[in-house]
């Protein structure tokens, strides 16, 4: 885990609120149509999904969860033709023990 590239990840309030959204997906989206799918939160959150949260561009979504794959607080997983972005609870844990333990 490289702690500057967590911390310009998370720079960005568009990056930080897809991580919220990431962590209690089914506060934001409907389990049941990922189930009917043959798919469930835990494989993740479909980045069309994500996009059509936001509002914004699907180049900059895309961007955002590259950085955040990048920076080892996503993980993403293909599904056929679609990506599925989860949150990296192992990174996200050692990134707040190296804010307590750290700074």
């Amino acid at each position: 885990m490289d702690p500057l590239a967590v911390h310009k990840a998370l720079a960005n309030p568009a990056r930080a609120e897809f991580l919220r959204w990431l962590k209690t997906p089914e506060l934001y989206w409907d389990e049941e149509y990922y189930r009917e799918r043959g798919v469930g939160f835990h494989i993740g959150v479909c980045v069309t999904e994500i996009r059509e949260r936001s509002g914004l561009a699907q180049s900059v979504v895309s961007g955002y969860l590259q950085i955040l794959r990048d920076a080892g607080l996503l993980v993403s997983e293909r599904v056929g033709k679609w990506t599925f972005y989860r949150r990296n609870e192992e990174t996200i844990a050692a990134f707040a023990a190296y804010v307590r333990d750290e700074l």
